[in-house]
């Protein structure tokens, strides 16, 4: 590839903006897909006053036409289409008990919708420039097993690591593949909104909520967004070529497959 494209979404915080930075010190240049514009576009011109190539644009995953809109702007924009990285997602907190058809319906539309319509974006454009591609899912250590109080969360990032399989098989045949990352407990402004309303909800301070997520990571120490982004590097580039379906966990040791 004379030129390397990748599309985030998701990119205008925590995960998503270390995965942009990431792929740009990999040579990506990078489209920055957000539903707040004025975050991605800050993300865009950091890393475009740091040498890099990128472009903010403004797109709801859970819109099935904003998504293929996303990807038809960025390839016109860049010229050419090569990776997409479905990173964006919300993370309610439920107990079951709690559980209505609102939040049910807005996490599946967001985190398994998004994922979707992106594979469905990309793979169609793939096909349109007439050449293989790399499709990037963001899953999650809840979706490798249960987690207390975040039903609907690891719903759907159990349903994303089938989407993975069911579509890397669909779509091995056009050289595009299909895997996913599971991060486990990172540092990032969204992991510190559940962590508090876990708390909240026991009538416990928000280190207690923090450490019903960490206390059994192996490595000891919260992940870091960079220690995720590392992660999605690999599955990017050429060294994960021959990898396709899988899930690979990112998550310092919590669990063991």
């Amino acid at each position: 590839m004379s030129k390397k494209v990748a599309l985030i979404t998701g990119a205008g915080q925590g995960i998503g903006e270390a995965i942009a930075k990431r792929l740009t010190k990999d040579g990506f240049s990078v489209a920055l897909v957000g539903r707040t514009k004025s975050k991605v576009e800050n993300v865009a011109k950091e890393i475009n006053d740091n040498g890099g190539d990128a472009y903010a644009i403004k797109a709801d995953v859970a819109d099935r036409d904003e998504v293929f809109a996303a990807v038809d702007e960025a390839t016109k924009h860049f010229g050419d289409f090569n990776v997409i990285v479905n990173n964006a997602g919300v993370a309610p907190t439920t107990p079951i008990s709690t559980v209505t058809p609102d939040v049910l319906n807005n996490t599946l539309a967001i985190n398994l919708g998004g994922v979707v319509w992106g594979i469905q974006a990309a793979s169609d454009k793939f096909h349109e420039l007439n050449h293989g591609g790399k499709i990037i899912n963001a899953s999650s250590q809840a979706g490798q097993v249960g987690n207390p109080n975040l039903t609907v969360y690891g719903a759907s990032k159990f349903a994303i690591r089938g989407v993975t399989q069911t579509t890397a098989r669909e779509l091995a045949k056009d050289n595009i593949t299909v895997n996913a990352y599971c991060p486990g407990i990172v540092k990032t402004p969204m992991m510190d909104d559940i962590a508090k309303k876990v708390a909240d909800n026991a009538g416990k301070p928000f280190e207690w909520g923090m450490e019903q997520f960490s206390k059994d990571i192996a490595l000891g120490r919260l992940s870091r967004p960079e220690d995720v982004a590392a992660c999605v590097s690999y599955l990017a580039g050429p060294d994960s070529d021959y990898m396709t379906g899988q899930s690979l966990l990112i998550d310092g040791g919590m669990v063991f497959s």
